[in-house]
């Protein structure tokens, strides 16, 4: 004989409150500015503990990592970083749009999740490019949607990451799953054959630099993530 499940604890209660806070601002934002924020939903917990994998798996256990995550968005991905953080680790969350950018330092107060990180975290709200690269990272997980942008934007990012990027460390980013083919159908040709100069681009990254790619289903739309190795002892050349 089933169980009928009771009803849900405050703390449940609370998660859903905040995830649908997350929603609605993330669908509002996708709207209005759909080339930078690059999806339809937030992403899966699934998307963002796989993002996160080379934070929970670290060469050396005891060190803390630095972190940077770009494109933080709502924090849908922030929240598998942070499952993945150990005492000591820092992460910078860069996120050019303001609102967003904003939300997230709310949810550093607020939320269960990424309240227990909020002493290691630091918001930025500007674009990748006016970071600086003063900074070294040991992890960079990107959300931002390669798809969306040139192959020569797209090299700027990478090249980016890399000159930030110590050697050994890891980056892990994701692109949906048909996208190329989608486009093919729907797209004009002018904007078929700039996604097409892009994965291109990524493809090559992900052929020499490439040390694992995953399929994720449960995700909407469902989407690959990919994670390259910087080199170790000899600076990468540039990504065009």
């Amino acid at each position: 004989m089933s169980e009928t499940p009771g009803p849900a604890g405050p703390l449940t209660a609370l998660k859903l409150d905040e995830r649908l806070r997350d929603t609605r601002l993330f669908l509002a934002q996708a709207l209005r500015t759909f080339h930078a924020t690059g999806a339809i939903a937030p992403s899966s917990r699934a998307l963002a503990d796989a993002l996160a994998r080379y934070i929970h798996v670290r060469p050396d256990p005891d060190r803390p990592m630095n972190i940077l995550e770009v494109g933080a968005g709502t924090g849908a991905v922030t929240r598998g970083i942070a499952a993945a953080m150990r005492p000591g680790d820092t992460v910078d969350l860069v996120e050019a749009n303001p609102e967003f950018a904003a939300h997230l330092e709310g949810l550093l107060k607020t939320d269960s999740e990424l309240s227990v990180i909020a002493d290691g975290a630091s918001v930025h709200a500007k674009p990748i490019g006016e970071m600086g690269t003063d900074r070294r990272y040991d992890a960079i997980v990107s959300g931002l949607p390669f798809a969306n942008f040139t192959s020569e934007e797209v090299g700027e990012i990478v090249d980016h990451y890399f000159a930030v990027l110590r050697p050994g460390g890891t980056l892990s980013f994701y692109g949906y799953l048909y996208t190329k083919e989608v486009r093919a159908v729907i797209a004009r040709r002018s904007d078929y054959l700039r996604q097409a100069r892009t994965s291109w681009l990524v493809q090559d990254l992900v052929d020499r630099y490439g040390i694992r790619s995953e399929k994720i289903l449960a995700n909407l739309p469902p989407a690959w993530v990919h994670h390259l190795r910087r080199p170790a002892t000899v600076p990468p050349p540039r990504a065009r």
